[in-house]
């Protein structure tokens, strides 16, 4: 085997693979909010790496680029082109060459689109204008991106308001040659859990890095550049205007840090100003929120979720919760829904309260708003009406359901354009309907829809359904008779594009773009949803892939690649359930283990795993005698079938599914070799929940034990190879967790290579690290199947 210390020079798979990585992607598109605009910006390929190496600080749970004040590795998108609806011409605005955009965001009106300009010192704020076609830079490079949204629309012809790097700042402060002291953290007798976050600050000099980077001044900029200051320089967390345009909406964050939690649950101040500083009420004032329980549906106590109404000029709305943010207690109610009108001098208003957790909130107009609540342990959500002009009528409940379960999944209701510029619920023309578009999951496939749903008799009229051989999607309706509707629409032959689809006359559909395939060589690729059973009754799917052209006669049972990704749930009905849409057009991106098709293998994709608690039981109470009744049932599927060469079988996955193909090593030989990529493999350095599972490691010690393949890793006799990007930024799965495994593998004499990818996240977006992940993947399967 290759030496531990060897360095290798960047590798690229073989072709077509390399030529299809290089291939030009389709455009992103957006749909203005007035239905009059059609956006595409250009995708750029991707980044080389000496882009991921750029300048980064890791502060708060952020990473940021101290050289232009915004985002480390954001991705950003070229040229853009518009056309007006229906069949406007596809126009170019003039931009510099070259262009790094971003921070897209439309006005209240939707006819300007303001977006960020990546310069090498900083981001310019710009704006296009569609009814005009021009483009005009509005700042110098001087916004502070560094953390959320930097501008935000005022109404009407206003400008905009945005978070400003201070003018006199100066330079950032140096770290001490000698520390001052030793770095001390302590915690007396406080029940203070945690999950493993990464990124955090260290030190005092992360301290004060965070406080310089982050703070700004807020300004309000006007479409013919003028800036007018509004706050002097503060720690913003968000700057909010209302919907009229008369008060901002503040979060501020506050001392005493912590080197445990990120900046969400730093102490933070909510207050309302004007544009001229002055304070008009205090909503929230919360303290340090490092303390807040593991299990799931815990949230920080206090009012959360502060915000404006959407439907109203300036009536801010919070919720509160009634358990102390603590799900484990019993309680009758856990969250209320409370709102306080303009001029925020009368006593607050409780419009709802709920059984489960507080989830959403869709505003319509003053006697309708849409709100959701869900609950973990039973996996059931609700959907309620209810009047916020009445609140002492009772809630009708719309919804209830298992969200796990697809096949009930009614969708999501449309919202438009409000009086005040902000999205809110579509009605249809009698005033008493809505809209909702689903995914359309059944036993007989995906099918997406657009229902008319009566809020008075709680009927559902079904508009429209997507038809074979088509996966289509609605993106918008265009009236409120829904009679003209924008969908993406795809096939497996056909790459996605968009139309405008007359609803009662379908053949006459105005294609709105042509995007072409953009790795034809997968045409001939195989495409089946297939369905099987496990040893105990429950019915499972997986997508199968086959090579371009295969002929089982002449070609035979394939080396075959399984990649996996477990879900929990609570019940057999909801984990056999069809929700992989057939019809899908389906190409890979980025480093998809769907490449290795043109290698002669195939794919079984995602074959369903499901880890089942039912009653009081916990999923994770029997994962690996679960796991493995799954993976038989999948690998003896594939051979029954005679795709599949027994002895020729590769597991693999990503992250929680790294994790699930080492277990399956570890605890069977129904593979020959195995790929995990960024996985956790020893649940000791997680001891505060992981995935799925709510209990710290001292209630369920043995779970957590069992379930670690590194507990394990004397069982493993197979090939592995390792893969990890070195500045992985996902909850749990540090890079030490691959080197550590690689570490014990490698004592105990096992075959296996571990390959860390310099300055790569998570996920791995550089051209070089994504070529050779490829590389090292052909490689591997090749050399042991």
């Amino acid at each position: 085997m290759t030496p531990s210390s060897a360095q290798l020079s960047w590798q690229s798979p073989p072709e077509p693979i390399d030529q299809i990585l290089n291939t030009p992607l389709p455009p992103a598109s957006t749909l203005s909010p007035n239905h009059r605009w059609f956006v595409e910006v250009e995708r750029p390929p991707f980044p080389p790496l000496t882009d991921l190496a750029q300048p980064k600080l890791s502060l708060a749970g952020l990473q940021i680029n101290p050289k232009t004040n915004g985002p480390a590795n954001r991705y950003t998108f070229g040229r853009l082109t518009y056309r007006a609806l229906p069949d406007g011409k596809p126009q170019t605005p003039n931009l510099p060459e070259d262009a790094r955009l971003s921070f897209f965001n439309w006005s209240t009106d939707g006819e300007r689109l303001a977006f960020a300009l990546e310069r090498e010192t900083g981001w310019e704020l710009w704006m296009l204008d569609l009814p005009s076609g021009k483009t005009q830079s509005l700042s110098e490079p001087i916004l502070n991106a560094t953390y959320g949204t930097p501008c935000r629309w005022l109404p009407g012809d206003e400008g905009l308001i945005c978070k400003i790097v201070p003018d006199d700042r100066g330079a950032p402060p140096e770290a001490p040659s000698v520390p001052s002291g030793p770095a001390i953290e302590e915690n007396l007798g406080r029940k203070a859990p945690a999950r493993t976050y990464t990124n955090l600050l260290k030190n005092p000099q992360d301290e004060a890095l965070f406080e310089y980077y982050l703070t700004s001044r807020l300004e309000k900029i006007s479409l013919t550049r003028d800036r007018t200051p509004i706050l002097p320089p503060t720690l913003i967390d968000e700057a909010i205007p209302s919907p009229n345009g008369e008060s901002i909406l503040l979060s501020t964050l506050h001392r005493p840090f912590s080197y445990q939690v990120p900046l969400s649950r730093f102490p933070k101040t909510t207050q309302v100003v004007n544009l001229q500083d002055k304070s008009l009420y205090t909503v929230a004032e919360l303290p340090l929120a490092d303390n807040i329980p593991i299990k799931f549906g815990s949230v920080r106590p206090g009012r959360r979720e502060i915000s404006w109404r959407a439907d109203r000029a300036a009536t801010l709305y919070w919720i509160e919760a009634l358990d102390g943010g603590d799900a484990a207690r019993e309680v009758a109610q856990r969250d209320a829904l409370v709102e306080l009108p303009s001029p925020f001098t009368a006593e607050p208003q409780t419009l709802w309260k709920s059984e489960y957790r507080f989830d959403d909130i869709t505003w319509g107009r003053e006697d309708t708003a849409l709100v959701s609540e869900w609950w973990y342990d039973n996996r059931k959500s609700r959907i309620w009406k209810i009047n916020p002009q009445n609140p002492t009528l009772e809630p009708q409940l719309i919804i209830e359901r298992n969200y796990q379960d697809r096949y009930s999944d009614p969708g999501t209701p449309l919202t438009t354009l409000g009086d005040y510029g902000k999205r809110v619920l579509r009605f249809a023309r009698d005033r008493e309907s809505l809209y909702f578009e689903g995914r359309g999951a059944s036993e007989s496939g995906v099918y997406p829809f657009l229902d008319r749903r009566s809020l008075v008799t709680g009927k559902t009229e079904r508009l429209w359904q997507a038809k074979n051989p088509y996966y289509e999607r609605i993106e918008d309706i265009i009236d409120d008779r829904a009679s003209q509707i924008v969908t993406r629409r795809q096939s497996k032959i056909d790459p996605p594009n968009f139309f405008i689809v007359r609803r009662t006359e379908p053949s006459k559909s105005l294609q709105l773009t042509d995007y072409q395939d953009p790795a034809p060589q997968f045409t001939q690729v195989g495409k089946e949803v297939i369905q099987y059973e496990r040893a105990d009754g429950v019915k499972l799917t997986a997508t199968l892939y086959l090579p371009p052209n295969y002929d089982p006669e002449k070609d035979g049972a394939l080396p075959t690649i399984f990649w996996v990704y477990p879900e929990e749930f609570k019940d057999a009905a909801t984990a056999g359930q069809i929700t992989t849409a057939e019809n899908a057009f389906s190409r890979p991106y980025g480093s998809s283990v769907l490449f290795l098709l043109l290698r002669g293998y195939a794919v079984l994709d995602n074959p369903t795993l499901p880890i089942i608690g039912e009653g009081d039981r916990e999923p994770n109470d029997t994962y690996v005698e679960q796991l493995l009744m799954g993976a038989e049932a999948a690998v003896r599927e594939v051979v029954r079938r005679g795709v599949s060469d027994p002895q020729r079988l590769v597991i693999g996955g990503h992250s929680y599914g790294a994790f699930t193909a080492a277990n399956l090593l570890a605890h069977s030989d129904l593979f020959q070799a195995g790929i995990a990529r960024s996985g956790a493999y020893n649940r000791t350095l997680t001891p505060f929940g992981f995935q799925g599972e709510q209990r710290n490691f001292w209630e369920a010690t043995q779970i957590y034990m069992q379930m670690s393949p590194f507990t394990h890793a004397a069982k493993i006799n197979e090939p592995l190879l390792l893969i990890h990007g070195a500045d992985d930024n996902n909850s749990g799965t540090y890079p030490v967790q691959s080197e550590r495994f690689y570490e014990a593998l490698k004592g105990l004499g096992g075959t296996v290579r571990w390959v860390e990818l310099p300055y790569e996240g998570h996920g791995y977006r550089s051209r070089e690290s994504i070529g050779h992940v490829l590389w090292e993947m052909v490689r591997w399967c090749d050399r042991y199947t």
